[in-house]
Parts: structure tokens; sequence; C-alpha cells
């Protein structure tokens, strides 16, 4: 799964429509059906119910719809932190759950060290304890976790401020 593809998803998302989704990005309705269809069978799922005017998600879908806003979130925002120097250097702690994520996380790394040579990534997979405690104490810049139900309560870091979302 690629961030590009996430991205014509999301479009997709919010116009309901492929047809106007394929003229927001600038590609052909045909190329976004194939891309759309490649991630539905990578999944394994139907992230779509198509109608005669307007797409709806699935239950799949919405879920997909959720965490791949977040994915592409962090990416921006990790490209914008890291684009604040004219030489990008240093070192980015990455943790990622035993899991799908580990999978998803590497993706992003590939784009960062291609784009920020001078960057030195450091990965810890561990199970979601592990990384929370490494969240908490410092040790971790950002991670990806994925829960198998929605949380009660979701977690989210910022710079060195914790704060609890319901």
């Amino acid at each position: 799964m690629e961030i590009r593809v996430l991205r014509y998803f999301l479009a997709v998302c919010e116009s309901k429509n492929i047809s106007k989704a394929a003229n927001l990005l600038h590609i052909s309705q045909p190329s976004l059906s194939r891309q759309l269809k490649n991630l539905e069978q990578e999944l394994g799922v139907v992230l779509f119910k198509r109608g005669p005017h307007e797409i709806t998600l699935t239950e799949q879908g919405y879920y997909l719809r959720d965490h791949s806003q977040d994915i592409v979130n962090m990416v921006e925002k990790t490209k914008l932190n890291i684009s604040k120097d004219d030489v990008i250097s240093g070192e980015l702690y990455i943790g990622a759950g035993e899991s799908i994520a580990m999978k998803r996380i590497m993706k992003v790394i590939d784009s960062i060290l291609k784009d920020y040579p001078d960057v030195s990534v450091h990965l810890l997979s561990a199970t979601a304890p592990i990384i929370e405690s490494k969240i908490d104490s410092g040790n971790l810049d950002f991670a990806l976790l994925w829960a198998n139900e929605k949380p009660v309560i979701m977690k989210v870091w910022l710079c060195l401020k914790k704060m609890n979302m319901a």
C-alpha cells in the first residue's frame, strides 16, 4: 500500500464519485478505478458500495478512511518537520506494533530515507504496551499501532505533550 494510493482513496471518499475525484487528482478515471480495485484486492475487502451516481463506504472502507487520514497526516507532518532546516540531518526514532503497522511504517521510512539521506532512522518493533511506554518516556519520536477493535480512548502525542482524546 502506497501513500499515493491512500491519497487517491481519501479523495474518492471525500467526493463520493470516482470521476470527480479523478478530475481533482488530475488522473484518468480508469487509472483511478484500477488503483482502487488493486487496493481492495491487496486488502482482501470491498471498500465501496458502488451506486449509479455516488459511492458509499463499506464498514471496512470507513475503517481504512480513518486510518488513512492519520497516516497521510503523519507523513505530511514528518516531511514538514524534517524540512525546516537547509540541511536535514539527525536521528528519528520510530516505533510500530508487531502487526500490519510494521509493513506500513516501512514504506514511510523508505520515503523519508530517499528524501533525507542524512537522517538516521531507528525502528523499534514491539508490542503495543512497550511502544506506548517508549512514547511516554520520550524514547520514540512517533509510533504507529493498530487495534483490532475501535479504542474507547485514543492517545495522541504532540511534541512533548500528551493529550487524551475521547
